[in-house]
């Protein structure tokens, strides 16, 4: 069967769909759906700093939105935050530093829920992660996992408010981050009993690699659709490559 590689883009359907926020901003945004099947679960994506190239296209949240659906039934909803900008277009509003950014990640929960997309599961990765820990405590999700987590806005205040809701908290922190790594982080963590801190041998803070992207998903999949984890590395079906679409 042909091996899925960096550029792989598997079956799904992939819907352009608007965020409106509550303080009136209109965001861009897309939903990858499985084909065939309603999705187990739901993941909602919080992108990189945008003002250092973050958006929903970065690369991780991209490869997860061509993969997921097809693999393991996971819905995957992807949005610029306000003021961001990819090839979809440019969510209205400007860039906030995080607190705007929550009112964006309450827009898209709410979009979900408005869906009905099961079994909710944010993933912020660097600057995601503090938007997460600091507005991603709300009803309807299940649990965060975290990539790449630097705690650059992050105080103790919002980490007690994970620990008293008992969700699961899952960081993902490369051997070689820039910002935190493994020791620091679960030094830093471990006022949340329930925070799960996984050092990635080899990775670095932008998970550049196939391999590094696929223990990510496997991470992911692993806690959002546990029967499908570990992922195949090879699909025995339709598959186009980015080259071919652009």
């Amino acid at each position: 069967m042909p091996e899925i590689v960096a550029n792989s883009v598997l079956p799904a359907r992939r819907e352009p769909v608007t965020l409106t926020t509550s303080d009136g901003l209109r965001l861009v945004a897309e939903l990858a759906l499985p084909v065939a099947e309603p999705p187990v679960a739901t993941m909602l994506c919080l992108h990189p700093l945008p003002t250092h190239g973050g958006m929903m296209d970065s690369h991780v949240f991209r490869k997860a939105a061509w993969r997921l659906p097809a693999l393991a039934n996971i819905a995957v909803l992807r949005w610029n935050t306000r003021g961001t900008t990819s090839a979809a277009g440019t969510s209205e509003g400007t860039f906030t530093g995080g607190s705007g950014e929550g009112i964006d990640l309450a827009a898209a929960l709410d979009f979900a829920q408005s869906r009905n997309l099961p079994n909710i599961w944010l993933v912020g990765w660097s600057f995601g992660t503090d938007v997460t820990l600091r507005y991603g405590n709300m009803d309807g999700v299940v649990g965060a996992i975290l990539l790449s987590p630097p705690l650059r806005w992050t105080d103790e205040t919002d980490l007690d408010r994970w620990t008293d809701s008992g969700r699961p908290l899952v960081c993902l922190v490369p051997e070689l981050d820039d910002y935190l790594q493994p020791t620091q982080a679960r030094t830093r963590f471990a006022q949340v009993p329930q925070a799960e801190v996984i050092g990635v041998d080899g990775a670095r803070h932008l998970w550049v690699g196939e391999s590094a992207v696929s223990r990510v998903l496997d991470e992911v999949v692993a806690r959002l659709a546990p029967s499908e984890s570990p992922l195949p590395r090879t699909w025995d079906g339709p598959m186009e490559r980015w080259s071919d679409l652009v």
